[in-house]
């Protein structure tokens, strides 16, 4: 599904001759052929829309690694370059989750596996992954959970 949505998009960029989100359109288009390739040579299926969406997070994540390092080397217009893709990438995923949520789906997710200390951390985690993958960024959810647990 979201992968008919993104080749749709490539179509409508090349009609409306958008050269910036063509280009990035056709890069993550790129990156999703890869890790299907990457899955098939491991015996796994091909990516489901879950999997592309943790393909695009990655990605999202990797461009604004490379506007902190731009905008430290004084490359504002590759810093723009790079904003500019992560906005194009970014209306692939769902909404993201604000603070006042991830907080309360880390709640109820430790009041559903009854997670106690660090060592269920893994559980909480896991639960939070497969209800809410796109929707939060699990780097500050796993601090939060950390501090729920040890707190």
């Amino acid at each position: 599904m979201l992968r008919d949505d993104i080749n749709n998009a490539v179509k409508d960029a090349m009609r409306a001759k958008d050269e910036r989100k063509l280009s990035t359109l056709r890069m993550v288009n790129s990156t999703i052929k890869n890790a299907d390739i990457d899955a098939r040579g491991q015996g796994k299926p091909p990516l489901s829309d879950a999997d592309v969406l943790g393909v695009l997070q990655k990605m999202i994540k990797q461009r604004q690694e490379s506007v902190e390092l731009y905008d430290k080397g004084g490359r504002a217009e590759l810093a723009a370059q790079e904003r500019e893709e992560i906005a194009v990438i970014s209306a692939y995923l769902p909404k993201q989750m604000s603070d006042d949520e991830v907080k309360a789906a880390i709640s109820a997710a430790i009041a559903e596996t009854g997670a106690a200390s660090m060592k269920d951390m893994g559980k909480v985690i896991g639960v939070l992954r497969a209800k809410f993958a796109g929707q939060m960024d699990f780097g500050k959810a796993s601090g939060l959970v950390k501090a729920a647990l040890t707190g």
